[in-house]
């Protein structure tokens, strides 16, 4: 359990890679993090907040304000408990919100109140990621200091086959491990 105590954002966006983010979240609580799940209103659609609840035993946050009591969910409280933020999978739309600070969701609200590292794993169709646009978001990223975990080439929702795939959910939990572990021997 490499990660028991610490304390991970995991934020879902809306891709069809959507998916994998519940078999990221389970290899995340399987090394021993508390995970807090945060989505997109259009995360939704690949995937429901219930299954990623239900493996992370607590509630999943999409909304800055529950719609039954109207209690506030604080990006600011979430930005300061986190030990890392993770976004898997990062679209471009969000890569984009990310790098310019457009602050339309709870998503990109918590990553700009992070005081965390902050990984960042894409997922889009070959020719979106190879956008001039995309590819300076995410040298834009990088300069800020976050972690962009490549994507990987194969066989994309599109039918085409090239860079764009998020990259394997055990994957990305081994690169989380050795985030931590570096810090731990500075």
């Amino acid at each position: 359990m490499q990660l028991q105590g610490k304390k991970i954002i995991l934020c879902v966006t809306g891709s069809i890679a959507a998916y994998k983010a519940a078999y990221l979240l389970r290899g995340l609580i399987k090394q021993g993090a508390e995970v807090q799940v945060v989505m997109t209103s259009y995360a939704k659609e690949f995937i429901s907040p219930l299954t990623l609840s239900t493996l992370s035993g607590r509630p999943v946050l999409s909304d800055f304000f529950t719609r039954n009591d109207g209690a506030w969910n604080s990006h600011v409280d979430l930005g300061l408990w986190a030990d890392l933020l993770l976004v898997a999978p990062a679209t471009a739309t969000t890569i984009g919100k990310m790098a310019n600070g457009i602050s339309d969701n709870l998503v990109v609200t918590t990553y700009l109140s992070a005081r965390c590292p902050v990984m960042i794993a894409p997922a889009m169709d070959l020719d979106m990621f190879q956008h001039p646009s995309t590819r300076r978001n995410i040298e834009l990223l990088t300069s800020y200091g976050n972690t962009v975990i490549d994507p990987a080439s194969g066989e994309l929702a599109s039918g085409l086959s090239g860079k764009g795939r998020m990259e394997e959910p055990d994957i990305i939990v081994e690169k989380i491990i050795a985030l931590f572990d570096e810090k731990k021997n500075c």
